[in-house]
């Protein structure tokens, strides 16, 4: 299973809740928050969250970084159990992190075109 670092979900929130309007301080306490749900698992247990914290989720899923799965389990009794569960998706995490950050490496490169005076596009 891939483990997402804070600074890949920072970086990916930024790309999705940032272009909406979301601070950057707000961004990286997000990060930091979901980081401590999902740690160095892939999934939560949804009867672990309170109402605040699953507001929290389907608002991510919304953005495309997390989804839901459920389990059926059969009790002794005969009676069907449903277990439903949160699922940190790593590899959108990660595309999204990366777009961000190859964003910013192709504006560097076209700052040297904006430093260049006018004169030097012109032809003699």
């Amino acid at each position: 299973m891939t483990v997402v670092s804070v600074l890949e979900m920072e970086l990916a929130l930024k790309n999705t809740l940032g272009k909406k309007g979301m601070e950057n301080e707000d961004l990286k306490k997000l990060a930091e928050y979901i980081a401590g749900f999902f740690g160095y698992a892939g999934s939560v247990i949804d009867n672990r969250l309170a109402s605040e914290d699953r507001d929290i989720f389907y608002m991510l899923e919304e953005e495309g970084l997390l989804t839901t799965m459920e389990e059926e389990v059969h009790l002794k009794k005969g009676k069907m159990w449903r277990i439903h569960y949160w699922m940190l998706k790593t590899d959108q995490v990660a595309r999204l992190a990366r777009i961000d950050s190859s964003r910013s490496e192709d504006e560097e490169f076209l700052k040297i075109y904006e430093e260049l005076p006018s004169d030097a596009w012109g032809r003699e």
